[in-house]
């Protein structure tokens, strides 16, 4: 059965209430014919024009602030790339047809981004509920009272909800600079690792602070190794920052002063143990040896690693796997491994958020990063590093946290 073919411009404009298309500078692109007939313009009034040069404020209303409201609402879109409700807005509209008359209006406004295939804000949704006639409503005896009480009350709970959002906006932008602060203090770039090309990638979970649990780390070893490891603990958001922040640096520690990968998450297995909220923590940490090609890894619970050979066949390091840290009532010796690689392989560690659903087995997201891994093994770790993003993570955005090393051997 043929789908039916539907021309999205005639329902936009069919679109029943007030709807106009902006740009990011706030000029009209396009307006249904609810907005054209209530806002009391034509389309050749609207189009291409500047929204303040259409719907200038009224002079005669200095104490009115729906022009300044408006502009901030609509450039917040612009900026956060997120949905900005106002509160009612009182907004006057002069008669196009008698210049210097203008008419009291009411409104409650949405404006919503469109975002482009880069992720940009491309357009801006204006929605408009006029609700004046509301607002006017009179009735029966000592109605207009009551209805100017109700009117007056109405207007002033919607200039304090406005208020309160303009201070949570306030807050919430503090906390980013707190949270973006603390990232880049606990999983900062990679240090030099000699010949070899990294790339590390950080992605939290939607409407995280922009820290989680998960990290990534790279240690120089003696005699010129190298040591990588990714790790996550259970949660999102400070609280799991601040326990990964403490077993991260504990792990960097023990792994320049232990024989193996195998000792370095049993001494990390006894730090966890008195770590607030470090209970099942998974880890992988593996140890590089370029003299003899060889990696040595071990895995506290942890997906395993990916080695991609350069014919673009891809093994899964999951020969040396353990509980997650803490999770034995008693502390236990962890098992490790060994495999050999060639030059021009790659070196995958990564984070359950790039390859666990909710709605399938491991396995077949494994086969999915297998796949992906296959078909961009020949590009540098940077642009492999966002191939694997793009291919692997959800588009409507991911619901946990991704950390991510691509390492070039």
């Amino acid at each position: 059965m043929r789908e039916p073919h539907i021309d999205y411009a005639e329902v936009f404009r069919a679109l029943p209430g007030m709807v106009a298309l902006l740009t990011p500078d706030l000029v009209y692109v396009d307006a249904n014919d609810d907005f054209l007939r209530l806002a009391g313009r034509s389309r050749d009034q609207l189009l291409n024009r500047y929204i303040f040069d259409v719907f200038p404020e009224n002079p005669n209303e200095p104490a009115a602030a729906g022009m300044r409201e408006t502009r901030e609402s609509m450039l917040r879109a612009v900026a956060t790339g997120e949905r900005d409700t106002m509160a009612l807005l009182r907004y006057d509209i002069e008669d196009p047809q008698l210049p210097g008359s203008w008419q009291e209006h009411y409104w409650s406004p949405v404006n919503a981004p469109v975002l482009g295939p880069d992720g940009e804000v491309v357009l801006i949704v204006h929605r408009v509920e006029e609700v004046t006639e509301l607002i006017r409503a009179r009735g029966g005896p000592g109605g207009d009272t009551r209805a100017q009480v109700l009117e007056a009350e109405l207007y002033t709970r919607a200039r304090e909800l406005q208020e309160v959002n303009e201070r949570l906006r306030t807050a919430h932008a503090h906390e980013r600079e707190v949270a973006l602060a603390l990232q880049a203090a606990m999983l900062p770039p990679p240090g030099p690792t000699g010949q070899h090309d990294a790339a590390v990638r950080y992605r939290p979970a939607i409407g995280a602070l922009n820290v989680c649990g998960d990290w990534y780390d790279l240690v120089g070893l003696p005699g010129e190794g190298l040591a990588v490891a990714v790790g996550d603990v259970v949660g999102h958001g400070l609280a799991a920052a601040c326990a990964m922040g403490q077993l991260r640096s504990a792990l960097s520690g023990a792994t320049r002063v232990s024989g193996g990968p195998a000792e370095a998450l049993e001494a990390l297995d006894l730090y966890a143990r008195s770590v607030e909220g470090a209970e099942s923590t998974t880890v992988v940490t593996t140890f590089i040896d370029w003299d003899s090609h060889t990696i040595t890894y071990s895995c506290a619970g942890h997906p395993p690693p990916a080695l991609v050979h350069p014919d673009g066949t891809v093994t899964f390091l999951d020969q040396a796997t353990d509980p997650p840290l803490a999770a034995r009532p008693t502390h236990a010796a962890r098992p490790q491994a060994r495999t050999s690689f060639v030059e021009d392989s790659t070196l995958v560690l990564y984070t359950d958020g790039l390859v666990e659903r909710r709605t399938e087995g491991i396995d077949t997201g494994l086969e999915r990063l297998a796949d992906s891994l296959a078909h961009h093994r020949k590009q540098d770790p940077e642009t492999l590093a966002d191939a694997l993003l793009a291919d692997l993570l959800p588009l409507t955005g991911n619901t946990d946290d991704t950390a991510l090393i691509v390492l070039r051997l």
